[in-house]
């Protein structure tokens, strides 16, 4: 049982999974280390508080800034302003040494009223570029933490930037250690493709279509695991049957993370999450950038992995049945490729994020903070 005396440690997360995963992450390495921990989070981020064993909950009203009309901007300074004064009474009640914020406008209200407490802050930023809500909390935070070595967007801060990685659920960790498929001649080619929490049109209209163009032989040796939106589901399944490819669809899997260590590729977004669990994981990706995300930050996610050898980048404007088809040929028929690429992914990782975020974290802890946290971890 953790200590009353010990640290408590506030993580500031909510709205959609790639924000709560990570403080998730942090959660379960921060409760192994003897810490107390709360979450601020918002409706959405606590309907997704099943991973945070032991942690106390308190929702508060958030809402961003990036409405088009002003009546939207209106309203959400006024979400934002009560959810700080919220967050405040919160953070005065539960008096934590650190506030650590996940980005996203739902970590703001608690990451400005720290500004108005005692607690050291932290920010964590996801992608290859810093989103809205950290470039606006940037300045006033102590310790800045990012997932990749190189963040646009970053501003000239007095904190200092240390680049721990993306955090994943240790649930995904544990397969680090499954080694890539192997590759035998008789063996099926095992691909798997999804496109978020709700799947992607545009990879159930081009992926069955680029499959189709391939030399029947390499199509015969084809396993295919897809996720689909549920009225895309009768199509897709429709057109793996006619071309008698062997084809698992659903509109989602709970298991996505043992399906990606059991494939060979994967055909991806490429948000901060994704492209954490495939390089944690070790699996060469050919990565469709949502073209609509904030600052195109998923291009540049995918760039960096791009550059590094793990996975290639295939803008949305070029990913054709034609273009798609010709890349899986090259890939799939020269195995040492992507046995290459996989390589470079698990190295491109960081599979202990989450502890190095934790050492981070603990750093910011208060003297006596510290010990005693060192004497719940002795």
């Amino acid at each position: 049982m953790v200590s009353q005396n010990a640290p408590l440690i506030a993580l500031a997360a909510g709205g959609t999974a790639g924000h709560v995963f990570p403080a998730e992450a942090l959660a379960a390495e921060l409760a192994k280390r003897g810490c107390r921990l709360a979450l601020i989070t918002d409706e959405r981020g606590g309907a997704m508080d099943a991973g945070f064993n032991g942690v106390q909950l308190f929702r508060i009203r958030a809402g961003g800034i990036a409405g088009k009309g002003l009546a939207a901007r209106i309203k959400s300074a006024l979400e934002i302003l009560a959810g700080t004064i919220q967050a405040w009474f919160i953070l005065k009640r539960i008096k934590p040494q650190v506030v650590v914020g996940f980005g996203g406008y739902a970590s703001v209200p608690t990451m400005l009223a720290a500004k108005f407490c005692t607690a050291k802050t932290a920010m964590h930023e996801q992608n290859a570029v810093l989103g809205r809500a950290n470039r606006l909390l940037a300045g006033g935070v102590s310790q800045i933490a990012t997932s990749f070595d190189k963040v646009a967007a970053m501003p000239e801060v007095a904190a200092g930037v240390i680049r721990t990685g993306m955090p994943v659920r240790p649930a995904v960790a544990h397969l680090r250690s499954n080694p890539y498929p192997e590759r035998a001649p008789a063996q099926p080619i095992d691909i798997l493709v999804f496109g978020g929490s709700q799947g992607a049109s545009v990879f159930t209209q081009v992926v069955p279509a680029a499959i189709a163009r391939l030399e029947e032989d390499l199509r015969a040796r084809l396993s295919i695991v897809q996720q689909c939106r549920s009225d895309d589901l009768d199509a897709a399944t429709a057109a793996y049957r006619d071309m008698g490819v062997a084809a698992e669809l659903a509109s989602f899997f709970d298991d996505l993370p043992a399906r990606m260590a059991a494939a060979h590729l994967i055909i991806c977004r490429s948000g901060a999450s994704t492209i954490a669990e495939a390089t944690t994981i070790g699996r060469p990706a050919i990565m469709v950038p949502y073209p609509h995300a904030v600052d195109d930050h998923q291009a540049t996610n995918a760039h960096a992995l791009d550059e590094a050898g793990g996975g290639w980048l295939l803008p949305e404007e070029a990913f054709t049945p034609e273009i798609l088809a010709g890349r899986l040929t090259s890939l799939l028929t020269m195995p040492r490729i992507l046995e290459n690429a996989a390589a470079a992914s698990k190295a491109f990782g960081r599979p202990d994020a989450a502890s190095r975020l934790a050492d981070m974290v603990a750093a910011l802890l208060p003297a006596e903070a510290a010990e005693a946290l060192g004497g719940q971890a002795s």
